[in-house]
């Protein structure tokens, strides 16, 4: 990964105002404007990983946290490991210095690099190794309620290793959200296939029971997300499976308010398959969970 002080792009002063700033091997940019190569992995085969953070007043917010499981998901990968926060720290601040952007969306990209074509992975002297980039796109937290249904179509697979990891593999979510549209909602929420639900399109479930919050365990195939992390280790909420049976049987009680949560925001679920649900704000738990952004 080049050094950011030798990055080309538009010198001198930070530009006017921007929606999205991009880098990619030492070029600084609009993404629509730099380039990938075409034998990239990721490009070919969604073969790479990465991680969202947002950033508010400047500063990327639970960075250790996002950094922690993009090496942790790289070994379980086999892919190299990933630039570490003193090499990322530069290019953030550069990021930030060029776009104005001081409250944005940080995506940060790792694809195991270029190689021939196949599923075979690259030999170690073939191709140009893994590969960097990152991109800021300008963009607030989200704390508004939404409908949804449950996917008839995609579920999460309980026993991948991709299921604990965030690859850029999103095509069953693409289709999930796609029916969820189609079925006169916004969002879907994803059963497991060893049972129950599991998570959001994008997000981890978070639900409401008896005043405690309840999440689906990893062994359901839902992303480790940072949040829900935070939520764990801080006792704000703890695993168990969630059947549909139980949720209905909760809501019947008046209980059972659900959340889906990420990095970029916590919306409650007004409405599941036409049917209205308790509804619990979002943002206090999730700014409770975020705290410093250490």
């Amino acid at each position: 990964m080049k050094d950011h002080g030798q990055a080309q792009g538009r010198p001198g002063a930070p530009q006017q105002r921007s929606e999205a700033i991009a880098y990619i091997d030492g070029q600084w940019g609009p993404p629509g404007e730099l380039t990938l190569p075409l034998n990239d992995r990721g490009l070919l085969l969604a073969d790479g990983l990465f991680e969202t953070v947002l950033l508010e007043q400047g500063l990327p917010l639970l960075l250790s946290a996002h950094l922690a499981r993009w090496r942790h998901s790289a070994a379980l990968l086999a892919l190299p490991a990933p630039p570490d926060a003193e090499q990322l720290g530069p290019l953030i601040a550069e990021a930030v210095r060029r776009s104005g952007i001081h409250t944005g969306a940080l995506r940060l990209n790792w694809s195991r690099g270029s190689s021939g074509r196949g599923l075979d992975l690259p030999a170690a002297t073939e191709g140009s190794g893994a590969r960097f980039w990152l991109q800021l796109t300008r963009t607030q937290p989200c704390f508004d309620p939404l409908t949804a249904v449950i996917s008839r179509s995609e579920q999460r697979l309980a026993g991948s290793v991709l299921s604990r990891c965030k690859t850029f593999s999103y095509g069953s979510a693409i289709q999930a959200r796609r029916e969820a549209r189609s079925r006169g909602a916004e969002e879907a929420l994803l059963p497991s296939s060893a049972g129950g639900l599991c998570c959001g399109t994008s997000a981890n479930l978070l639900v409401r029971r008896q005043g405690r919050w309840l999440t689906p365990p990893l062994t359901s195939g839902c992303l480790p997300g940072t949040l829900r992390g935070a939520a764990l280790a801080r006792g704000l909420a703890e695993e168990a499976d969630l059947s549909l049976e139980a949720l209905e049987g909760w809501w019947d009680q008046g209980d059972g308010a659900c959340l889906l949560i990420n990095s970029l925001g916590c919306r409650p679920i007004r409405a599941l398959e036409g049917r209205p649900l308790p509804l619990q704000a979002g943002e206090p738990l999730w700014r409770a969970l975020v705290g410093d952004g250490a």
